[in-house]
C-alpha cells in the first residue's frame, strides 16, 4: 500500500508541473534601442547643466529614458504581472500543522459498582501535513499525525498514523481548461498592458518629435522677425534721408515708424511663444539637473522637407489593423471573454467529486514504538462521492449568458475599431498628402512675396510709391516665410500622425518596445 501511495503522488504532481509550466506567460520586452540605434543617444545628456544639443534621434531617446510619464507607465506591465503569481499561488503546495491537548474530567456509573468512578481523560496530539491542488481538477493531502491518551482508569496508549487523500471533481471544476482559465487570463491582462504601454510610448514619440518641430519653428520666427525689424529700421534710415533731401513728403516717416512698432510686436509675442515651447520640450525630455527650466535647447536638424514617398493608403490601413495597440487590446480583451465562457459554461454543471481516503496507523505505549507499528495491520479507508446541484441554478446561468454577450459585445466592438482605424488612416494620409502640397504652394508664394516687396522698395526710391505700400509688402513676406516654414513643420508632424496612427512609429524610429506581434484571431 505504500508503494502504491507513492507512485499516484509522484504521477500527480509530475502532471500537475508539466500543465503550470505550459500556462507560464512570455516573457517582457524592455523599452529601448535597437541594435545599431544606441550610437544616437545625446553625448550632453550626461550633464546635468547648460544647453542641450539634440537631433530628433537623440530628443527620443532622452524622452524614453527620462520622461516621468513613461516612468509611471512602465510599473504597470510589473503590476499586472504579480496578479500571474497569485493565480499561479492556487497550485502551490500548502503546508499545515497542528498541536493541541485536551482535557475532560466525567463521571461513570456502572453496574458492577454501586458508587461513581470519577475519570480525567487527557489528549495531546499533532499533526503536520502537505496538500495541493491541480490543474486537473485534483486535490491531494499527505499528513502525519500523532496521539497520545492517558486516564486515571486506562493505560497510556500512543498512535501514529500516515495518510494519502485525494479528491478528484469529476463535473464542475474538472479538468486544466477551466482550472487554468483565469491563469490565462491574467497573462492576458499582462499583455494587454503592453500593448497600453506601447501606445503611450508612440503617444510619447511622436509628442517629441512635434514639440521637436515646433520648438525649431518658433526660432525661426524669431529669426524672421529680427530680420524684418532690421530692414524696417533701414528703411525708416533711407525715408528720412529722402526727406531731407526733399525727395519724400514727411508724412511717410509715420508709415515706416508703425511697421516698425508691429515688428516689434511680432517679435515679443514670438519669444515668449518660443520660451513657451521651449518649456513643454524640457518637460518631454527631462533631462535632470537642478535647473532644468533654465537650461537651453539647440537643435541639430532644421525643418526641412524629406524625399520620402508615401506608399498606397490600402498599405497603411493594413499595417494598422495588425499593428495598431488599441486593436490588439481589443483583440486580447476578445480571448479573455472567451476563456470567461469556459469558466460559467463549467459552473453549469453540477459539483460531483470523488474522493479516497488511505491511512496506516501504529498503537503501541510508547511513541516510538507505535511509529514501528505503523506497518500492522491497523488501516482506514474512506472512499465515496459527494453532489451539489443548486436547483434552477440562476447564478450559473446568468453568469454564463453574460459571457456569451461580452464576446458578442467585444466582436462588435474589434469591427467598429477597425472601421474608425481605417477611417483616421485614410484622414491622416490624405493630411500628409495635402501638408506636402501645401509646403510647394507657400514656396511659389514666398517667392512671388520676395519679388513684390523687391518691386515696391524700387519705386519707393524713385518716388513712385509710397512707405505704406512698402510695409504692407514686408508684412506680406514676413506672413509668407512663416507660412512656409510653418508648412514643413506640419507635413513633418503630419507624417508623424501618420505613423503613430497606424502603429509603426516606433519601429520606424528603432524603438523595441512590448506589444510588437500582431494578436490573430482564429476564424
Amino acid at each position: 500500500m505504500k508503494r502504491l501511495l507513492l507512485l499516484t503522488a509522484t504521477f500527480l504532481l509530475s502532471i500537475g508541473a508539466a500543465e503550470i509550466e505550459k500556462a507560464q506567460a512570455p516573457s517582457v520586452y524592455e523599452l529601448k534601442a535597437a541594435p545599431g540605434e544606441e550610437e544616437a543617444s545625446p553625448r550632453t545628456s550626461a550633464r546635468e547643466s547648460g544647453p542641450i544639443e539634440v537631433t530628433v534621434e537623440e530628443a527620443i531617446l532622452l524622452a524614453l529614458k527620462n520622461n516621468r510619464s513613461l516612468r509611471v507607465e512602465q510599473f504597470n506591465t510589473t503590476i499586472q504581472r504579480t496578479f500571474e503569481d497569485q493565480e499561479l499561488a492556487v497550485f502551490d503546495p500548502v503546508l499545515s500543522g497542528s498541536a493541541q491537548y485536551a482535557k475532560q474530567k466525567e463521571l461513570f456509573r456502572t453496574r458492577a459498582l454501586t458508587d461513581a468512578v470519577t475519570d480525567t481523560d487527557n489528549l495531546a496530539s499533532a499533526d503536520i501535513g502537505v496538500s495541493k491542488f491541480f490543474p486537473t481538477g485534483t486535490a491531494v493531502d499527505v499528513d502525519i499525525s500523532a496521539q497520545k491518551s492517558w486516564s486515571d482508569l486506562f493505560s497510556d496508549q500512543y498512535a501514529s498514523r500516515a495518510g494519502f487523500s485525494v479528491t478528484q471533481a469529476l463535473l464542475q471544476g474538472r479538468g486544466t481548461e477551466v482550472n487554468l482559465a483565469t491563469l490565462h487570463q491574467a497573462q492576458l491582462a499582462t499583455q494587454i498592458s503592453e500593448y497600453e504601454f506601447r501606445g503611450f510610448a508612440e503617444t510619447l514619440v511622436a509628442a517629441v518629435e512635434e514639440s521637436y518641430w515646433d520648438y525649431a519653428l518658433a526660432g525661426r520666427q524669431i529669426e524672421i522677425f529680427e530680420e524684418s525689424l532690421k530692414v524696417a529700421e533701414q528703411q525708416l534710415r533711407e525715408i528720412e534721408e529722402m526727406i531731407s533731401v526733399g525727395r519724400m513728403a514727411e508724412t511717410e516717416v509715420t508709415a515706416a515708424q508703425a511697421e516698425i512698432a508691429v515688428q516689434r510686436q511680432g517679435l515679443i509675442a514670438a519669444r515668449g511663444n518660443f520660451e513657451t515651447t521651449r518649456l513643454r520640450f524640457l518637460r518631454l525630455l527631462n533631462p535632470g539637473g537642478p535647473d532644468l527650466w533654465d537650461r537651453d535647447v539647440l537643435l541639430k536638424h532644421e525643418p526641412r522637407l524629406p524625399e520620402a514617398v508615401l506608399d498606397p493608403a490600402k498599405t497603411h490601413v493594413d499595417i494598422a489593423l495588425k499593428l495598431r495597440p488599441d486593436l490588439n487590446q481589443a483583440k486580447l480583451g476578445f480571448l479573455s471573454n472567451n476563456l470567461e465562457i469556459v469558466k460559467t459554461k463549467n459552473g453549469l454543471l453540477p459539483r460531483m467529486d470523488f474522493f479516497v481516503s488511505l491511512g496506516k496507523t501504529g498503537y503501541a505505549d510508547s511513541f516510538g514504538s507505535s511509529v514501528s507499528n505503523i506497518t500492522d495491520h491497523y488501516y482506514d479507508v474512506l472512499a465515496g462521492v459527494t453532489f451539489r446541484y443548486p436547483l434552477r441554478n440562476r447564478d450559473a446561468r446568468a453568469r454564463h449568458e453574460r459571457s456569451i454577450l461580452g464576446r458578442d459585445q467585444a466582436v462588435e466592438a474589434i469591427e467598429n475599431l477597425e472601421q474608425l482605424i481605417e477611417v483616421e488612416v485614410r484622414t491622416g494620409y490624405i493630411e500628409v498628402a495635402s501638408a506636402r502640397e501645401q509646403v510647394l504652394a507657400s514656396r511659389a508664394t514666398l517667392n512671388f512675396q520676395e519679388e513684390k516687396l523687391r518691386i515696391e522698395t524700387e519705386k519707393l526710391r524713385v518716388g513712385r510709391s509710397t512707405a505704406f505700400l512698402v510695409s504692407q509688402a514686408q508684412r506680406d513676406l514676413i506672413s509668407s516665410k512663416i507660412a512656409e516654414i510653418s508648412a514643413v513643420a506640419n507635413y513633418l508632424k503630419a507624417l508623424v500622425t501618420l505613423y503613430r496612427l497606424e502603429g509603426s512609429l516606433l519601429e520606424r524610429r528603432g524603438i523595441v518596445a512590448p506589444g510588437r506581434d500582431a494578436v490573430t484571431l482564429e476564424p
